[in-house]
């Protein structure tokens, strides 16, 4: 680690970060000269905890290569383990700099089978575990004058995916919370952006293989390494994305995306008001050509990756 690394001397907290895209962030901060506070609960893909090991082995990768780091085994869903894992960072280093809220679960199913307890269960890992971490970070980033918040969404959320409601109204509520913090926390120079990541992990590898268009589908999938995530991420951690903020990026292999935020797309308008014959008659024939069709996230992504 030299001074030209462009994480040198930073404090980052990524979740979730036993493996997959959080394991690679974690190391590819270390190698651009972060201190990490690696978190993972060791959980399986639906939350139940299995090991505890998770995090300290990622510790031991960093710490092999020549970085600094420290384990966390808290969970994100809960809000002492949240402001435990920030109060690690700051006692550990003396400061944190940036959040990567990357921690997950699954639990699918189509709506008309989903339970209380499996919709309940995702919505409090993504969403409550993204409120939970920015919060506790949010008063030593006030303090500080700075810091970065870099929540993982996912375009399940952003464009829709099937058997996943739990799931993609968490990450949609990622961005809207992500965006949130943006505007709140814009005075003290506090920023937050999210990524919608496409790569292969534990939580890609429960896509259900039914057919021969979704076995090329997964194939193509597996090409999309996690470490591809690390840059975009690193990057908005940096001093040098101090000015980005408030985003919805993607990143596909090769590929980064600016996605768009809801916006107007098109509108009537009636000088003496509307009654309901008058939208069956005017208002929907005029606005159904703008109408957003029922499209899943391979429809929109729909060409091969570069």
């Amino acid at each position: 680690m030299t001074d030209q690394q462009p994480l040198n001397d930073k404090v980052i907290l990524v979740t979730g970060a036993g493996g997959g895209i959080g394991r690679a962030i974690a190391l590819e901060a270390a190698k651009a000269g972060a201190r990490v506070v690696v978190n993972d609960l060791g959980a399986s893909l639906g939350g139940q905890r299995e090991s505890s090991d998770a995090a300290a082995a990622v510790v031991s990768e960093i710490e092999r290569m020549g970085g600094t780091a420290v384990a966390n085994g808290d969970s994100v869903a809960d809000p002492d383990g949240a402001r435990a894992m920030v109060r690690q960072a700051t006692d550990a280093f003396g400061r944190l700099d940036a959040v990567l809220n990357n921690a997950g679960i699954l639990r699918d199913g189509f709506f008309h089978k989903m339970t209380y307890e499996d919709f309940d269960a995702v919505v409090k890992v993504h969403l409550y575990g993204s409120f939970n971490t920015s919060r506790a970070a949010a008063d030593v980033f006030r303090d500080q004058n700075a810091g970065s918040l870099i929540h993982m969404t996912s375009t399940s959320g952003l464009i829709g995916n099937l058997a996943q409601a739990n799931y993609s109204a968490a990450k949609l509520g990622v961005a809207a919370l992500s965006k949130s913090i943006a505007l709140d926390l814009a005075r003290w120079n506090v920023r937050s952006n999210c990524i919608a990541p496409f790569a292969w992990s534990r939580m890609t590898s429960s896509i259900k293989v039914d057919s021969p268009e979704q076995e090329a589908r997964v194939n193509r999938m597996k090409a999309m390494v996690p470490e591809k995530i690390a840059p975009l991420a690193l990057h908005l951690a940096s001093d040098a994305g101090a000015d980005v903020t408030g985003q919805i990026f993607a990143v596909r292999n090769n590929e980064i995306f600016l996605m768009s935020q809801s916006r107007p797309v098109r509108s009537v308008h009636a000088g003496d008001g509307w009654s309901i014959d008058a939208v069956r008659e005017r208002a929907i024939p005029a606005l159904r050509a703008a109408f957003v069709p029922l499209d899943v996230s391979a429809d929109v992504f729909c060409w091969d990756p570069v």
